[in-house]
């Protein structure tokens, strides 16, 4: 089967949400929710500034996705981008999509200026955190800590 990256539209909006939902099934912090992220997906998708998805389609589909989000890092004095949300249809895994889908999120954030790409993955992750590190990531020294508010204004 054929397949192609592009970077996501706000039409592809619903898409990326129904992947999300598979994503946040599998992760320990996280619950599918799909107008919260339905809300979330589309500030990305109308602000580049703020970040980027690219998708993989397939037979007219869009079968996995990536997000990159951009800050600043005063440590490198730079843009900087947070590769949130990666995954796949259970369909498309074992091709080597993952992988391409990677590496195009790896080289947009170089193009775009970017001066490192961090990632979080759940500790038993094994399979993701392995392509990671095929990919150049290393384990940080540092440790993430979340303050999480419950009913934010």
């Amino acid at each position: 089967m054929n397949m192609h990256i592009r970077e996501a539209v706000i039409e592809d909006n619903e898409a990326i949400c129904r992947l999300l939902s598979l994503l946040f099934d599998q992760e320990a912090e996280f619950r599918p929710d799909f107008a919260t992220q339905s809300k979330g997906v589309g500030e990305i998708l109308c602000d580049s500034e703020k970040g980027r998805f690219f998708v993989i389609e397939a037979a007219g589909r869009v079968a996995g996705c990536v997000s990159l989000l951009f800050l600043v890092s005063t440590a490198l004095g730079g843009k900087v981008a947070w590769l949130e949300d990666f995954v796949l249809e259970e369909s498309a895994r074992g091709q080597g999509w993952g992988t391409q889908l990677l590496d195009y999120a790896i080289r947009f954030a170089v193009r775009d200026g970017c001066k490192r790409i961090t990632v979080l993955t759940d500790k038993n992750n094994a399979a993701a955190q392995s392509l990671y590190r095929k990919k150049g990531f290393n384990y940080s020294e540092m440790i993430p800590m979340r303050l999480v508010f419950e009913n934010p204004p």
